[in-house]
């Protein structure tokens, strides 16, 4: 398999159950496009690490690996330290595009779909 692949990207957290929400989402990506392998992965506490999951897309063949930043903000994580991860996942792949994209929550669709939850729940 050449192509895509996802690594959906979050801070991580002490708790396992956080991770939920991110696994959710992975399963409804493969569910609505099977034959793009999708991976989670963590900044801290938890794993895979961005490293182990990108290393896993691209023994599965992908050539491209998109870096969804699961995150609310562009803050200090996705400014400094997340685009330094980023490259050295390039690096370690010479051929491979590795990229980061905004953060999730900063998409217009995922503003929307907050605003119509906290209306619908108010």
């Amino acid at each position: 398999m050449a192509g895509k692949g996802i690594v959906l990207f979050g801070h991580g957290a002490r708790d396992p159950e956080w991770a939920g929400p991110m696994n959710r989402v992975a399963a409804r990506i493969a569910a609505r496009a099977p034959d793009t392998p999708v991976r989670v992965a963590f900044m801290e506490f938890m794993r895979p690490t961005l490293d182990e999951a990108v290393d896993a897309l691209v023994a599965e063949g992908a050539d491209q690996v998109t870096v969804v930043p699961v995150f609310l903000a562009q803050g200090g994580h996705l400014k400094r330290d997340v685009p330094v991860l980023v490259e050295a996942a390039a690096a370690r792949h010479p051929g491979v595009s590795v990229v980061q994209v905004l953060a999730a929550g900063e998409a217009d669709g995922v503003v929307e779909a907050l605003a119509e939850y906290a209306l619908g729940v108010a």
